[in-house]
């Protein structure tokens, strides 16, 4: 619990003094907001993975005080996330820094985690994979493919004010119950380090949006999903290989669906931003004919109105995963029931037949009408 409550104090002190200073540095500020996937209407700093790693590094060293292991995995751990870390920070302020690159970084931060921690895959519970990932090779390769494409998942969700964060706070929650579960405390450390970290930037990001993650901090949070994911797996021969998975089903499955709609339905390429991912559908065809005004105030709070549909979509995945850790066979199906309601909601949604029960949520109470 120390971890979570230094990792909290640090974050949140952290985000409040970049909120305050980013007038005085206007490389940090987002000043698009009429890009495909922007939602603010005002410039707002774009760093707070800076202060979510700041929190993360205090708890680590705050661990090693109390839990030597957890802190010095910790460490480690950090050490090797921060080559995604900075090349998505760089691409926060300079603008200039490919999505190639940064996927590129972020596999070597996995090879890193591979090498120094023994993160990798080696079961799968998967016909053909596990054949795959018992040679040395194929195991580091897809723990890589699956570190970075976790992490640009996390990144493609961080469209609206606590979409991701939110998100990525659900899944350690899982991560670190199943830890705590089979004994391993060190997982459990990291994960409720992490979710500490997380909570302190939420507390500005969520409703009001006055900073948000950047690529850094969305690239290094899947990161470090996925990382504290693999070291439950690999340190615990009782949790199924597929408990991970459906953990971090939601973004997973949102970008691989994006990359069947961009390059089979719609034939351009799968990198290209457009705005009809999921949660911008939900946006603009659920939340914003709920609250049509034009206004600042109306705009800002649809967008903080899209994301708790979202966090339930999430939650759809892990509640299962959490009941069924153990079961590969309930988990496989599981993610076959997740998959089957995110196309059948999207269909819905893309035709403009949303459902009745999301328009009923996203309608604010009207006032009555004084009588005369």
């Amino acid at each position: 619990m120390i971890a979570l409550l230094v990792a909290f104090a640090v974050s949140l002190g952290a985000t409040l003094l970049v909120v305050r200073s980013a007038k005085l540095h206007g490389r940090v500020l987002d000043h698009d907001v009429s890009g495909p996937q922007k939602f603010h209407v005002h410039p707002v700093p774009r760093i707070g993975g800076v202060a979510i790693f700041a929190g993360l590094l205090a708890a680590q060293v705050a661990l090693l005080v109390v839990q030597r292991d957890a802190g010095a995995s910790g460490l480690l751990l950090l050490a090797c996330g921060g080559v995604a870390f900075v090349a998505g920070l760089a691409e926060d302020l300079t603008k200039r820094v490919s999505p190639g690159r940064r996927l590129l970084a972020t596999a070597v931060s996995a090879a890193l985690a591979a090498w120094v921690l023994g993160s990798l895959i080696t079961r799968t519970d998967i016909p053909g994979l596990d054949w795959v990932v018992s040679f040395g090779a194929g195991a580091l390769l897809l723990t890589v493919f699956a570190v970075a494409g976790i992490a640009n998942s996390v990144n493609i969700i961080d469209g609206f004010n606590g979409l991701a964060s939110m998100c990525v706070v659900i899944m350690l929650a899982a991560l670190a119950y199943v830890g705590f579960q089979v004994g391993d405390e060190v997982v459990g450390a990291l994960a409720l380090a992490g979710i500490g970290a997380v909570l302190g930037f939420f507390v500005w990001n969520f409703p009001r949006g006055a900073i948000f993650l950047g690529d850094g901090g969305a690239y290094f949070l899947g990161f470090y999903v996925a990382e504290v994911a693999l070291l439950l797996l690999a340190r615990n021969a009782r949790v199924s290989p597929l408990f991970p998975l459906l953990v971090v089903f939601y973004p997973v499955f949102e970008t691989l669906f994006s990359i069947y709609r961009r390059r089979f339905l719609r034939a351009v390429p799968p990198s290209m931003p457009d705005g009809i991912h999921l949660h911008s559908l939900i946006y603009r065809r659920v939340v914003r004919w709920a609250e049509g005004d034009a206004s600042a105030q109306a705009l800002a709070r649809r967008n903080s109105m899209t994301s708790p549909f979202l966090w339930t979509l999430c939650m759809l995945s892990v509640i299962p995963a959490l009941l069924f850790w153990h079961d590969s066979a309930l988990l496989a199906v599981a993610l076959a029931v997740f998959a089957l309601t995110y196309v059948y909601l999207y269909w819905r949604i893309v035709r403009f037949r949303s459902p009745r029960w999301m328009r009923a949520l996203a309608t604010r109470p009207r006032p009555l009408e004084p009588r005369h």
